[in-house]
């Protein structure tokens, strides 16, 4: 499973926000503030999960090295399969998967291809409300899992009680609130 993360991140000393942006920026704001180390959290804005500060080699993406190709591509057609970005894996199947995925058009990873992708676009929503409710939860249980009412705003935000989780978190300090507010902005059904 990748890591997949944003290339924003926030910082928090506390319970009060102290810089947000990308990572670049985070890092030049964290180092100018000469804090002692373990003084402040920074939390992924896609994922909500905490990050290690200093960063790790490769962690954000204004790190990436670019891809140098040192020569021209062929101008001859390649034989075999044209290079799709596909990655082999295992997967293991009962033998009636396998004959039924055997028969379909374009064999069976075409046809897995296909029904990922219908997965994908036919639970799009809920896939994104889960993501929400998942990076709102890492967010709360590393900074807020000593405030009252955690276990409450717990419950409210995975049983898709928009109202109770909005009234539990109200009196938390402001700066978590706000974050904790825009994390799970897509957390609840409409």
């Amino acid at each position: 499973m990748s890591t997949q993360h944003s290339t924003c991140c926030t910082a928090f000393t506390g319970h009060q926000r102290l810089v947000a942006g990308a990572y670049a920026d985070v890092a030049q704001a964290l180092a100018g503030l000469d804090l002692p180390a373990g003084s402040f959290l920074v939390f992924d804005d896609v994922t909500g999960t905490q990050v290690d500060y200093p960063w790790p080699a490769g962690y954000a993406p204004e790190h990436a090295t670019p891809v140098v190709m040192d020569e021209e591509p062929s101008t001859t057609p390649a034989v075999g399969r044209p290079r799709l970005g596909v990655v082999a894996r295992e997967v293991t199947l009962l033998p009636r998967h396998w004959e039924w995925l055997g028969q379909q058009r374009g064999g069976a990873s075409a046809a897995l291809r296909r029904l990922v992708d219908e997965a994908r676009n036919a639970h799009a929503a809920r896939d994104q409300m889960r993501h929400a409710k998942e990076a709102s939860y890492r967010f709360m249980s590393a900074i807020g899992g000593d405030l009252p009412g955690f276990e409450d705003a717990s419950r409210a935000l995975f049983s898709q009680d928009a109202a109770h989780f909005a009234g539990t978190i109200a009196h938390w300090p402001v700066d978590v609130q706000t974050y904790l507010a825009w994390l799970s902005r897509n957390a609840f059904p409409a």
